[in-house]
């Protein structure tokens, strides 16, 4: 018997693949909450799935597509886990950091951006992003004085002040600028000219206003705040800020 076209067949194949994207963004608001805190064991895929309402092959697609982006990853015979720090980007149209006018572009962008989402933030935030935000912060001062450069953890506390604006497409522009972020961090730590000690509590410091001002809900001084930070890096890294 010759195939046939059925359009009921891709009906339901257009539903299960757009209902996966729902349960994709349920996921995603989950992430950082109680229970999915980073470095959290997931509950498994039958809790899950009678949690948010659907079949386990959507919720296998969905899971599929986090651990793509890095946002969660599988412990073979221990369960599936969230990333303890920001994930890696998914390719996306950014060209790689190629000199030092380009990193310098790259900071002075991330003025613009994360200034916004830090004043979001505090305008914004749930008490449980709070908790994340404070958490990344702790991570990262504790990484610094075990004399670890703490790349990862400074790159998740910037993610953490993404994911509490409320937007979600500034925690996917993070996302996309994972690795230019990381780079420029590692460079800055790498080439600052100031002795190691000064910058690691200029940073630390800086860390701390930022948080500071979006606990108390000020979305000017967390805006203030953040583009201090970032200038400080221009700072630390060319010698003067712009």
């Amino acid at each position: 018997m010759p195939n046939t076209y059925s359009p009921s067949e891709h009906t339901a194949t257009s539903s299960e693949r757009l209902l996966g994207d729902k349960v994709y963004e349920d996921l995603l608001q989950l992430l950082g909450t109680p229970g999915f805190e980073p470095r959290a064991r997931m509950p498994g895929e039958t809790a899950l799935s009678q949690r948010l309402g659907v079949s386990r092959p959507v919720l296998r697609q969905a899971l599929a597509r986090l651990r793509d982006e890095g946002r969660i990853y599988a412990r073979k015979g221990s369960g599936t886990f969230v990333t303890d720090a920001m994930p890696q980007a998914r390719p996306v149209s950014v060209d790689t950091l190629k000199n030092i006018a380009d990193i310098r572009d790259f900071l002075e962008f991330r003025l613009f951006i994360e200034g916004e989402a830090a004043a979001q933030a505090a305008r914004k935030r749930t008490a449980e992003q709070m908790h994340h935000i404070r958490r990344c912060r702790e991570r990262f001062d504790q990484a610094l004085a075990e004399g670890s450069e703490a790349v990862e953890e400074d790159v998740a506390f910037h993610d953490a002040v993404a994911q509490a604006c409320g937007n979600r497409f500034f925690s996917m522009t993070m996302t996309a600028l994972a690795p230019q972020t990381r780079f420029s961090i590692g460079l800055s730590r790498s080439l600052a000219g100031r002795p190691q000690g000064e910058r690691r509590d200029s940073v630390c410091h800086e860390h701390a206003a930022v948080e500071l001002a979006i606990e108390r809900g000020d979305a000017g001084a967390a805006r203030q705040a953040m583009e201090k930070h970032l200038r400080g890096g221009i700072d630390r890294l060319f010698g003067h800020a712009v």
